[in-house]
């Protein structure tokens, strides 16, 4: 058995030693061959040269492609059985490895992703598992929260988050590659619809942990990240929601994008969204007559969604309520579950 780790990574050579440092020791617990692939995407700070010096295979990019086409062409050339997709600012845990094969051995999941500790707080969830909500914004479950029961128990889940997840090879060929549109940002939810529509779900595996930086390469919170976030949400709604969920969701839809829309020029990044907003609207239509055949069942889009939104509720209810999803949901209407 092969498993293929493939590594979208720009600069910041600081993190591949700890990272690969990290993925090298999955082989003290799992007897088969590692292949590990750095895709470089124009690297100019001899990140390239380093990652061959520690043993990676480097598919070296002339410039910067973007997220999803360096993770396409990591999958494209990876030889293994399981492909496992990491984030460059990760380290995993020695056991996260044998912890993922076991499920998805023990399951008919088609991936496996494991629970996401902040790299510096390590008592803090920095993500266990992705859900949508109805009105198309997504959240990393129980970021900024402490690790507790919440977080501790297993699930299916529609939605691999890129930053660390296995997959079994033929998940990509029944699903499809990463959208390229995506430059970055939300190419893992569009992933994980293609995933729910074509019901290959996955399985949520707490007792393997990662420990994640968040936002070492576009910057926490910064104008490129608000204008990629504010773009990206507008054609997931473009490419999936049928015209009935696009009117059927239209009051938790802008409840949605005028919620993220204020805690965008909260953090001072109005001219992100601004950018972000206009550039979604321009691309809408054009993104919606190619991706017609992802539409066909209306009734089942919903379900997911509302099960995934009460994945949110029901972390928030548990933990402490976000102000983005307090109002959200104050606005938009709670499950029948969850009160506020």
């Amino acid at each position: 058995m092969t498993v293929s780790f493939i590594v979208p990574h720009l600069n910041r050579c600081d993190l591949l030693t700890p990272l690969l440092t990290s993925i090298r020791r999955q082989q003290e617990s799992f007897s088969g061959e590692i292949e590990i692939m750095i895709v470089d995407n124009g690297s100019t700070d001899g990140s390239v040269r380093l990652a061959e010096e520690l043993g990676a295979k480097v598919i070296a990019l002339p410039e910067n492609e973007g997220v999803s086409r360096a993770l396409n062409r990591g999958i494209q050339a990876a030889r293994g059985d399981f492909v496992a997709l990491i984030n460059n600012d990760v380290e995993l845990s020695p056991n996260w490895l044998r912890c993922l094969l076991a499920a998805l051995e023990d399951s008919q999941a088609w991936f496996a992703t494991g629970k996401l500790l902040n790299f510096n707080e390590r008592h803090q969830i920095d993500g266990a598992g992705d859900a949508v909500c109805r009105g198309g914004t997504s959240w990393r479950l129980g970021h900024g929260k402490d690790d507790g029961p919440a977080f501790a128990s297993a699930r299916r889940t529609y939605f691999p988050s890129a930053t660390a997840t296995l997959f079994r090879r033929t998940f990509f060929d029944q699903v499809g590659l990463y959208e390229e549109a995506f430059f970055a940002y939300l190419e893992d939810v569009d992933l994980g619809f293609r995933a729910a529509i074509e019901d290959k779900p996955g399985s949520y595996v707490p007792e393997a942990v990662a420990f994640h930086i968040s936002g070492e390469t576009a910057g926490p919170w910064s104008p490129q990240m608000v204008e990629w976030l504010t773009c990206h949400q507008l054609l997931l709604l473009a490419k999936f929601y049928p015209a009935s969920l696009l009117t059927r969701f239209a009051w938790q839809i802008l409840v949605a994008q005028a919620l993220w829309a204020v805690l965008a020029v909260s953090r001072g990044r109005t001219l992100g969204w601004i950018r972000g907003f206009s550039s979604g609207l321009r691309r809408f239509r054009m993104l919606r007559r190619g991706s017609r055949s992802l539409r066909p069942h209306d009734s089942r889009l919903a379900a997911v969604l509302r099960s995934t939104e009460s994945e949110i509720a029901r972390v928030q209810q548990q933990t402490q309520w976000d102000t983005y999803w307090r109002w959200y949901f104050r606005l938009a209407g709670a499950p029948m579950d969850v009160s506020l």
